[in-house]
């Protein structure tokens, strides 16, 4: 009878049919949503919600299922939540135990980013052999980034550290959303066009894969490659690697690395410089100090007597030289003198007296005023001029001998 009259349930009573009915019905089940309220706890379990336009439902995450998780989950993504629904006695709530959480299409994109990248790299936008230098000490950077961002930051407090002068043109770009890729691409041809930096680089912070999509994007890879300017990339984490790092003349883990990147050169210079001054005014002071001594050690008698041992040691070397120099010219001038004596009896055997002098003579025709040289010269009755050694003959010729009748 009691049994009959009751007509109600007790609060725990009804939240553990509900509880039972909930995870027996939905033991594994998937769903997608967009993340909200994130928070992390102090133990280290997540703690958000899914939403879509209409609805609602509270998740959690365990600490031993996060650390299989390859990112950490933000406000705005959407993701695919796969686990089991359970109620939380206490507050009469139903939520979902997720024990995996990936991002909703990332498999498509990566499908379609990994394709991208083998068409681009087959047509050699990110060969080596195309990389151009980074200028050693460059005196202007193009940035092309958010002109509010993190990553602009950074970048000037590096600068601004480092002290390094160097000039600054930052090209205003949105760096995430449908819009960013086509303005991304438009002021690294612009920093082209007007030569607006010896170096461009290109960056922005960290984010999602789909904040990260415009520097996936084909217009900015080929913008990057076809840049006469060199471009360093610096997008994201030290983690990330976009397309536009491959397409890049030099890749930076972080907007810090690359402002690090362009003024370490300078940085290096001023090091070496500043090593050299040291060297070079620590080798003065020795050789000063050396010279100072010197000096401290010359009293007038040692002057004097150093003077004049200096002197002495040159008259002995004056002396040397002096008797070098006449022996030299002695042996020069008996050389020369027996040169010309053999030079002037070479000379004299050819004298033509000489030759007369061996019992030859010379020859002349009174007609022709030659000297005969050969007998078919002359002519019978023919007077020639007969010079000898000493006197001359003067004869008729009354026969004529040839080579062939002798």
């Amino acid at each position: 009878m009691e049994e009959s009259r009751k007509q109600y349930y007790t609060v725990s009573e009804i939240t553990s049919l509900i509880r039972n009915m909930l995870e027996s019905r939905f033991p594994d089940i998937s769903i997608k949503g967009e993340i909200s309220n994130f928070r992390p706890s102090s133990t280290g379990h997540y703690y958000f919600s899914l939403k879509d336009k209409d609805s609602l439902i509270s998740v959690v995450m365990f600490k031993s299922r996060i650390y299989n998780l390859g990112f950490k989950p933000e406000d705005g993504m959407v993701v695919i939540a796969r686990g089991s629904i359970s109620v939380y006695p206490k507050r009469g709530t139903y939520q979902l135990i997720c024990e995996s959480l990936e991002r909703a299409g990332e498999g498509d994109i990566l499908a379609l980013l990994e394709e991208r990248k083998r068409r681009l790299a087959a047509e050699g936008l990110f060969d080596r052999e195309r990389k151009k230098s980074i200028p050693m000490i460059p005196s202007t950077i193009a940035v092309v980034t958010s002109p509010t961002g993190a990553a602009i930051k950074d970048i000037l407090r590096v600068l601004k550290r480092r002290n390094t002068g160097i000039n600054l043109n930052i090209l205003p770009t949105p760096v995430q959303g449908e819009e960013a890729a086509e303005a991304i691409a438009r002021q690294i041809r612009i920093a082209n066009t007007f030569g607006l930096g010896d170096v461009v680089i290109v960056t922005r912070g960290g984010g999602s894969l789909e904040d990260l999509l415009p520097f996936y994007d084909e217009r900015v890879v080929r913008a990057i490659a076809e840049s006469d300017i060199p471009v360093i990339s610096a997008v994201g984490h030290e983690i990330d690697v976009t397309l536009s790092d491959l397409a890049a003349d030099r890749r930076a883990p972080t907007p810090s690395a690359a402002a690090e990147m362009v003024t370490a050169a300078r940085e290096e210079i001023v090091r070496r410089v500043s090593d050299l001054y040291e060297q070079l005014t620590y080798q003065m002071k020795m050789k000063i100090d050396k010279l100072r001594l010197k000096l401290e050690n010359l009293s007038p008698e040692n002057l004097s007597h150093w003077i004049s041992s200096m002197l002495e040691r040159n008259l002995f070397a004056l002396d040397d030289l002096t008797e070098q120099i006449v022996n030299e010219t002695s042996k020069m001038v008996t050389d020369i003198r027996h040169r010309l004596e053999i030079a002037t009896n070479s000379i004299k055997s050819y004298s033509p007296r000489e030759i007369l002098k061996r019992g030859y003579a010379a020859i002349t025709s009174y007609r022709t005023g030659k000297l005969i040289k050969r007998a078919d010269e002359v002519e019978i009755s023919e007077n020639l001029d007969i010079r000898l050694y000493r006197g001359r003959l003067d004869v008729s010729v009354t026969e004529v001998y040839t080579d062939e009748e002798l």
